[in-house]
């Protein structure tokens, strides 16, 4: 009898491919990379923390492939794409804060570096990992995004890099639509990982904090994040859904 979508044994979705998943040895990256190996995927797990790469390798095994590298680096996305064979699943995950600065008090060393983390890097990932996509027919990218994109919660320069990520992840879905690639994005409220948000600014700890305060839900675990990762990633459950910014924020952004 055919295979129906019906039939599809969703704990082996992702046999026989491999990920590439950014900022994966903590955090959203981390869980990601957890779920996608437990249904059956090989994840090339990139990040800076050679140490926590070698404890997750430990635990996970050897469909667990750490790449120290620094995504900053001109040369870095194509030395992972090469690297990891043909990776028909790209989740761009890792990302740095600003510390809630406003265009007043922003540094051009927190804007540069900001940037070049979480624009830069990312396309330079989508750029290197879309063609071997295109060739095979089939590939998804699933970015990560931000609540940031839906209110003001953070400081201008993460707040730009983000909206710059919803760009990019349209762009890619509206110009490869067709051509067997989706790309989405996530954009999560807040999360328990170790990226710092600690505010640097007194004017906008003023007037962004007590509004925070007050409509932010409880901070999810990064689990969570990576189970709406894992769907956008699947080809079978997400088939038809690209070019989607989708919030999973508890319902914060529509307060």
């Amino acid at each position: 009898m055919a295979t129906t979508e019906r039939s599809v044994d969703y704990s082996k979705r992702f046999d026989g491919k491999t990920a590439i998943v950014t900022g994966a040895a903590s955090g959203i990256g981390l869980a990601t990379a957890e779920m996608l190996i437990q249904d059956g995927g090989r994840v090339v797990a990139v990040d800076l923390d050679q140490a926590a790469l070698d404890a997750a390798r430990a635990r996970l095994g050897e469909r667990y492939v750490p790449v120290a590298v620094d995504l900053t680096h001109p040369d870095a996305a194509a030395y992972i794409v090469e690297g990891a064979g043909f990776a028909e699943i790209l989740v761009n995950n890792v990302g740095i804060m600003d510390g809630f600065l406003p265009l007043t008090e922003l540094d051009d060393a927190t804007w540069d570096g900001v940037l070049a983390v979480n624009t830069t890097a990312m396309m330079r990932l989508c750029r290197a990992a879309l063609p071997p996509m295109l060739k095979a027919g089939r590939g998804s990218i699933v970015n990560v995004s931000s609540e940031a994109t839906f209110r003001t919660c953070a400081g201008i320069a993460y707040t730009v890099s983000k909206y710059a990520v919803n760009g990019l992840t349209k762009h890619i879905a509206a110009l490869y639509a067709g051509l067997g690639v989706r790309c989405n994005a996530v954009a999560p409220g807040g999360v328990r990982t170790n990226v710092g948000s600690n505010f640097r600014s007194e004017m906008a700890a003023g007037r962004l904090w007590p509004i925070m305060a007050a409509t932010a839900p409880e901070e999810a675990e990064p689990e969570l994040l990576a189970r709406a990762i894992c769907f956008l990633a699947d080809d079978h459950g997400a088939k038809y859904i690209n070019g989607a910014i989708i919030p999973v924020d508890a319902g914060w952004s529509v307060v």
